[in-house]
């Protein structure tokens, strides 16, 4: 994985122990640790990348104290998160390399996870980098990397891990947990919601028979935005190895990182969490590369009805989060006029494609 790293105090091998207790050791056996820096660009867990003696590079990720305050769904993330690198490296995708999954117990204060580094930069730190030519190759492979994503079939729907009753048989019933959650979170946390909770939490019920035009539970990143993708260069007529494509830029898609938000649903969600601003199903070039791999992703009014539940969904997440995350000055107040902009949005469109 590659994010920008922060500058940090000195790093010393045993600090790993505080992140991930006493087994850290054992899991890296001879190697030794040589340097560590704190890489930015997270907002729940934390992240270090680890240089070795050897010259190789990792991650370790940790999550907050089990008694830090989170939405309902973000328990067990890393452990969410190992899976979906399991599962998206089997299907074909570039992702890191699990080397490691702990959850919190006796004498592992956090959860973490170690994993394999993936060279190169964030899409939106090379954005100003990239040519318009540039930017249509890699939207048409980062789609036909989700599709293969999306290939991977879950044995239920909603999120993996064991919980708080966030999966379900069927999309409709879990996409209604998921979505009831939040709104729970939303009381808890004392945030005002941009409509009553109880309408909000009736929109799976009014638009259940779209959510049941899902019948695969695929795996979903939800999380693809620019900053959770990995480019790197490479000289010009390299050909990619995923797709032999000729590359045409400078720059090749590299993997995609933290999939700690990865659930097993429709893939129509995945065009909802890579621009959580726009609206990734009008960009012909993601959709081609998409098709290139799945030909039957359809756009038609129950594509559209369920995109727009799903902006709700993350929307309200987003909004939610801000207030457990201690979000504050211009960014929280932008967050929560947009999300209240984005929320009413959505409805409109619901109302609208109802009719």
């Amino acid at each position: 994985m590659a994010a920008s790293a922060v500058p940090s105090p000195p790093f010393e091998p045993d600090d790993a122990e505080t992140f991930a207790g006493g087994r850290f050791r054992q899991v890296l056996g001879r190697a030794t640790v040589v340097r560590g820096t704190a890489l930015g660009g997270g907002h729940f867990n934390s992240a270090l990348l680890l240089e070795l003696a050897d010259g190789h590079r990792l991650v370790l990720k940790t999550a907050p104290p089990a008694d830090s305050p989170a939405l309902t769904h973000e328990r067990g993330m890393l452990g969410t998160e190992a899976l979906f690198h399991r599962l998206a490296g089997g299907a074909g995708a570039r992702v890191p390399t699990v080397l490691h999954h702990e959850p919190a117990g006796p004498g592992v204060p956090s959860e973490w996870l170690l994993l394999s580094y993936l060279d190169g930069t964030t899409w939106a730190d090379a954005r100003d980098r990239l040519t318009p030519a540039d930017h249509a190759v890699l939207r048409r492979r980062l789609g036909a990397t989700l599709a293969r994503v999306a290939s991977v079939t879950g044995p239920a729907y909603g999120y993996p891990r064991r919980g708080p009753g966030l999966s379900a048989a069927d999309w409709p019933s879990a996409f209604a947990a998921m979505l009831r959650a939040v709104l729970a979170d939303a009381s808890r946390f004392g945030v005002a919601l941009p409509a009553p909770a109880e309408f909000l939490g009736e929109l799976p019920v009014r638009f259940g028979h779209r959510l049941a035009e899902v019948r695969r539970p695929a795996l979903v990143h939800f999380d693809a935005w620019e900053g959770n993708i990995v480019l790197r260069r490479t000289p010009d007529g390299v050909r990619e190895d995923a797709d032999r494509a000729p590359d045409t830029g400078a720059w090749r898609l590299n993997g995609l990182i933290d999939g700690e938000r990865a659930f097993f649903g429709d893939p129509l969600a995945e065009l909802v969490g890579l621009d959580p601003l726009g609206t990734a199903e009008d960009d012909a070039g993601l959709l081609a590369g998409y098709r290139s791999v799945a030909a039957d992703l359809a756009v038609d009014d129950g594509a559209r009805v369920r995109l727009a539940l799903y902006r709700v969904y993350l929307a309200l997440v987003m909004r939610v989060e801000s207030v457990p995350r201690a979000y504050g000055g211009e960014h929280a107040a932008w967050l929560d006029t947009w999300s209240a902009g984005r929320v009413t949005e959505q409805l409109a469109v619901l109302d609208a494609l109802a009719s």
